[in-house]
């Protein structure tokens, strides 16, 4: 009987460690696509941040401050709007300024959101 509990123990263990996984390769991020010249990227950020994206983060002295570029705010904004709004009819498109990676762009303390 110990044989038979030691091997559902282990198919345990292994549907567990499935379905986990399942969860991380449906990730996405919205991030700024880099043919984007800043001056767009700029305008559909500001849209970002005005219609439910959280971004408190890119502002100085935030976490996600640095590194200082337009695509990087511009990724941090684009992806808190889609997280934010996805289940309520948001997208990543952004005027075509935007796209979708399974890569997660977090770097150091700043962490960006990837909800299911």
């Amino acid at each position: 009987m110990s044989m038979m509990l030691k091997k559902i123990t282990i198919s345990l263990i292994f549907l567990l460690s499935i379905s986990m996984n399942i969860y991380a390769q449906f990730e996405d991020y919205c991030i700024a696509d880099e043919q984007t010249p800043d001056d767009v990227l700029m305008v559909a950020m500001k849209w970002a941040c005005e219609n439910g994206a959280d971004c408190g983060p890119i502002q100085e002295n935030q976490p996600c401050y640095l590194p200082n570029t337009t695509m990087d705010h511009a990724s941090y904004a684009f992806n808190s709007y889609y997280q934010n709004m996805k289940h309520k009819g948001g997208s990543c498109y952004f005027n075509s300024a935007a796209l979708l990676s399974a890569l997660d762009p977090s770097h150091g303390a700043c962490k960006f959101q990837s909800l299911p």
